[in-house]
């Protein structure tokens, strides 16, 4: 990994650690990255937890039993999606982070990146849909809840701008609903069953941004330490995994990680 310059400066911080965690990376055989909202509020993607700031303290989410029983709290929900802050999603562009991962992965450093975030940023960093894990799911799409089939949020957002509502699927009279995960709708057991299994299969294993407190993804670096792989944790925040963890960065992610793996 090429040298980035002079090492980002955090306030009571060691810059030692910095070049033992680029030396943890650089003597890794596998590695595997789990991100949370962290990484991309520096995208300017608001989180969902911060005290005060956070999403959910603005707007109480719909739950996923109530969005199946209920047309209206379907409609409120396409309602929020196409009204209210949707620029900030759909114009955010990956960080100095993100880039830093896609060139662990780009290098074959990384073999998989498991993520909390449905904001699609790791993809559109270059690196390919196969090798990025979403354990929330993909805010960039919509899928019938019964068939699967995929429906572009342009052409529903023309339809609820035009008509006033989201229409059943066409194809099999099922709910329509963004690709993510709602409070209370289960885990993809698919993509849960490939976090398990790089992770197991890791010898190195990066939190970035994540603050560690959501189950059952939040198990998935406990099960890495457990199973004898190296832990590094870089957040802005103590996270309940940290003393645990073989090595932790309480510092900005993008300047953090591009100065580690050599990214402007």
């Amino acid at each position: 990994m090429a040298d980035n310059g002079s090492k980002p400066s955090v306030e009571g911080a060691d810059d030692s650690d910095l070049d033992k965690f680029r030396a943890m990376i650089e003597g890794a055989r596998s590695i595997v990255v789990f991100t949370g909202a962290g990484i991309s509020t520096e995208s300017g993607i608001p989180d969902f937890r911060s005290p005060g700031t956070g999403l959910w303290n603005r707007i109480k989410p719909i739950e996923y039993q109530d969005f199946l029983a209920s047309e209206e709290r379907r409609q409120e929900s396409w309602r929020r999606r196409f009204g209210t802050g949707d620029s900030s999603w759909s114009n955010a562009k990956p960080n100095r982070g993100h880039l830093a991962v896609a060139r662990l992965v780009a290098e074959g450093r990384a073999r998989a990146v498991i993520t909390q975030n449905v904001d699609n940023l790791h993809q559109d960093s270059g690196i390919p849909d196969e090798q990025v894990i979403e354990l929330h799911g993909n805010t960039r799409y919509a899928k019938c809840l019964s068939c699967e089939v995929r429906y572009e949020l342009a052409d529903l957002k023309q339809q609820f701008e035009s008509i006033g509502r989201v229409d059943p699927c066409s194809r099999c009279g099922g709910i329509i609903k963004t690709a993510t995960i709602s409070f209370g709708q289960p885990m993809p057991e698919v993509a849960m069953a490939r976090a398990g299994r790089v992770t197991r299969e890791c010898d190195l294993f990066i939190v970035i941004g994540s603050s560690l407190v959501v189950y059952p993804a939040a198990g998935f670096p406990e099960l890495s330490k457990r199973l004898g792989a190296d832990l590094v944790i870089v957040n802005r925040e103590p996270t309940p995994l940290d003393d645990i963890a073989d090595l932790v960065l309480h510092r900005e992610i993008g300047p953090t990680m591009g100065y580690v793996v050599g990214v402007n």
